[in-house]
């Protein structure tokens, strides 16, 4: 098992994914200017690694802002706009094939419910202790999914995605690893990919273990080692623990707003995803992993109106336990965005997610996940 050492010792400074040997986008800085209005002095002192460096812009399934989530337009987009990374959420076919999908219920995100020949195939499922309804990718070979079309998973709230409907296909790993590769190649920068195993136990438990197919890719690819730009991100804790042992990539220790890792749940874990946000969670959590990674309200709380408050303590003791920090997800509409960035009364309307993001860079964040990476980018400029 390795040791996770320091992050501004390492070589490897952010993991996310190419095959070209470029240099890492680096540990992000606290520097940009902003909106927000607390002040962060004693964060950003907290620091890892160069205060020259800029934070990472993350394309959140892509640029699902513009595009179908996850699929190959949508990466692509991500990248022409700026993105560092590019992230797909990982699950498992029938033949163990691992596809690009938020859910392993895909009926919100493919044309499946209109395939006469799968209608039989619809079930409901405990998933990670939930009742769901639809069709399952672990159901399908990588041949049947094939056969199916994105669509828009949210089209009130971005109708204009909607044009794309039936136009793109469910891609795989490899096929997100080589548009990284080749995008890299043709624009001289290397574009990292950050995948996020999805129910890990839940696949465990069905004979679908995520960990040793995802393993095989990257070893495959050649980026398996340390040096890789390639960094695993996980709502659950064992199966980081599990990679930790089998891999030198970057890991990411994914924290949601309420509840607790759902493996913590199903082994009688009382702790909760608040317990790894103190000071001795988040050292617990250096020991295997390189990123926290929580949601926004963790860092900077909303108030009963909607308005974003102060920063919380979580930034801070996440540096000094010797980890950089990525928070998500970062949305332009709206129905999103806290009510100081909310421009118009439409709820698809656009706000001013530039100005949400920079209240959070100033925070000292290291990286940003957004469906916009072109706003991202933006904001990381000081733009």
């Amino acid at each position: 098992m390795r040791t996770r050492s320091p992050l501004w010792f390492r070589l490897g400074l952010l993991a996310v994914v190419s095959a070209v040997s470029m240099s890492a986008a680096g540990v992000a800085s606290a520097s940009a200017s902003g909106s927000a209005s607390q002040p962060v002095t004693d964060q950003q002192s907290q620091r890892p690694g160069s205060s020259a460096s800029k934070p990472i812009v993350i394309g959140h399934r892509g640029a699902s802002g513009y595009r179908p989530e996850h699929t190959l337009a949508s990466y692509e987009l991500a990248i022409e706009q700026g993105a560092d990374y590019i992230e797909p959420d990982l699950v498992s076919t029938k033949d163990g094939v691992l596809v690009a999908r938020h859910e392993n219920e895909i009926s919100g995100t493919t044309d499946v419910a209109a395939h006469s020949e799968f209608a039989s195939r619809k079930t409901t499922k405990v998933v990670d202790g939930r009742g769901v309804t639809g069709w399952f990718t672990e159901d399908f070979t990588l041949a049947e999914l094939k056969t199916l079309r994105a669509k828009e998973r949210i089209p009130d709230l971005r109708p204009d995605n909607t044009k794309y409907d039936g136009k793109f296909e469910v891609p795989t790993l490899q096929e997100v690893i080589d548009l990284a590769k080749r995008e890299s190649r043709l624009r001289g920068r290397t574009i990292g990919i950050a995948p996020e195993t999805k129910h890990p136990t839940y696949f465990d438990s069905i004979g679908l273990s995520l960990e040793e197919p995802l393993v095989k890719v990257l070893r495959r690819n050649g980026l398996a080692g340390r040096n890789a730009k390639v960094v695993v991100q996980s709502f659950e804790v064992g199966n980081l623990k599990q990679l930790n042992k089998l891999v030198e990539v970057e890991l990411a220790q994914l924290i949601d707003s309420s509840g607790a890792p759902y493996d913590f749940v199903a082994k009688g874990d009382p702790r909760t995803y608040g317990d790894l946000l103190t000071p001795a969670g988040l050292r617990e959590i250096a020991t295997y992993a390189d990123w926290a990674a929580p949601y926004k309200d963790r860092i900077r709380p909303r108030d009963a109106q909607g308005r974003l408050l102060g920063p919380t303590t979580v930034v801070r003791d996440a540096h000094r336990a010797g980890l950089r920090v990525v928070t998500w997800t970062f949305r332009a509409e709206n129905t999103f965005l806290p009510l100081e960035y909310k421009v118009g009364t439409g709820t698809a309307a656009h706000g001013d997610a530039v100005g949400e993001m920079r209240a959070f860079l100033n925070v000292g964040v290291d990286a940003i996940f957004t469906d916009f990476p072109d706003l991202g980018v933006a904001a990381v400029r000081g733009s």
